[in-house]
Formats: structure tokens, C-alpha cells, sequence
């Protein structure tokens, strides 16, 4: 069963209902012992970072997705919000987050942004593979995904980053790190290839 982590905001029916479109079982839940006993996490977008991580602390998930899910080797996708708390900081609401990966999240700015660019980033982009992984296979460099946000993530090591975004200026748009994958777009709005994405991913829980 593929647990989407109910933390009382989130795209969670777009999310189980691509889930079930690719053929696998999921389960909207915030039960921290059915979340701990998944094959896989998904952890889905649409939110703020403080809320988050409140409601994920109220929900008693915290140690739940450090120790049950990452440390213990389970397949974990985090989706737009889902990339900034697995961080240690972000400057949306001044938010200590899981810290699964060391880095923060910062919010566009800069001349190459001010007055120029639209915050949040509304829309689809290209994102562009940094490094081969298995959540790209299929998917040809430079496909275009859908984006909703305001922050993006600044990993403390460039080995993380499997993919970037041109917004102003290159930013790490999709990381991983041993069974956890993040991507800073929706794979669930993003059509054929954010299915594959997702297809991907999902795979993972079967090997």
C-alpha cells in the first residue's frame, strides 16, 4: 500500500487518484502506524511550510517519516511543499523543518527576479537533468512539468540535485538521496510525463 500522508492540506485526490490510474493501491491517511507500515510515502504539495510541520508535529508524523520511513529505507516522494520540509529551514513562516537532508529554503529574489518575474512561478517549465536517476528513465531532458510556488530549496551539497529550473536563475527543482525523492513541481498536474514520473517512483516499492 502507497500511504499519501494526510497532513490536513495537500492535492491529495489529484495525487491518489494518479496513483490509482498507474494501477497501485493508496491510502490518504494520517494514521502515523498505517504511515509506518506503507511500502511507500507519498508526501503531496499545495501549502505552507509552518502549517505543515504544526500539523505534522499535532499528527505525531515527525519521527513517523524520519524513522519509519527515511532511515528505515522506504521509497518517500515529497511534492512541492513536500520539498521544502524535508529540509532543515524555511524562510516561508521562519519554519524548522524534518531535516531528512541538509540545506534550506529560501524565496526567489534578486535582480534577476525583482520587478522582472512573477512570484510565485505559475505554470509549466522545463526542467533539466542534472544527474541520471531512475526517476527520469523515459523522460527526455528538458520536459516540462507544472510549477506553483514562491520558494524552492538550496541544498548545502550540489550532489543532491538531480534537476534544475530556469526562473531568474537556475534553481535545484528535483533532489534525491538514497529512497527519498523531491520535486519542486506537481508530478500529478504535470500530464504524461509527471505520470511517468510518478510511475517511476512507485516502481521503486516493488523491487
Amino acid at each position: 500500500m502507497i500511504a499519501i500522508i494526510d497532513y490536513r492540506a495537500g492535492n491529495l485526490p489529484s495525487v491518489e487518484r494518479a496513483v490509482r490510474h498507474l494501477g497501485y493501491e493508496a491510502e490518504i491517511t494520517s494514521d502515523p502506524k498505517r504511515i509506518a507500515a506503507a511500502e511507500s510515502v507519498i508526501f503531496p504539495g499545495v501549502g505552507a511550510a509552518g502549517a505543515a510541520m504544526e500539523s505534522l508535529r499535532d499528527l505525531k508524523l515527525v519521527e513517523v517519516l524520519r524513522q519509519d520511513i527515511f532511515e528505515a529505507g522506504k521509497p518517500m516522494l515529497a511534492i512541492c511543499i513536500g520539498v521544502q520540509i524535508i529540509f532543515e529551514y524555511s524562510e516561508e513562516d521562519d519554519t524548522d523543518c524534518l531535516g531528512l537532508l541538509p540545506g534550506r529554503v529560501r524565496k526567489f529574489r534578486g535582480p534577476e527576479i525583482d520587478g522582472k518575474l512573477k512570484v510565485p512561478q505559475i505554470g509549466w517549465n522545463q526542467v533539466f537533468q542534472k544527474q541520471p536517476h531512475p526517476i527520469f528513465q523515459g523522460i527526455p531532458d528538458g520536459s516540462e512539468f507544472y510549477f506553483v510556488n514562491s520558494f524552492h530549496p538550496v541544498p548545502d551539497s550540489t550532489d543532491i540535485i538531480i534537476g534544475e529550473t530556469e526562473y531568474g536563475y537556475r534553481f535545484a527543482s528535483a533532489v534525491a538521496q538514497d529512497n527519498l525523492v523531491a520535486t519542486q513541481y506537481h508530478l500529478e498536474k504535470s500530464g504524461p510525463v509527471g505520470l511517468k514520473m510518478l510511475s517511476n517512483f512507485l516502481a521503486q516499492g516493488r523491487r
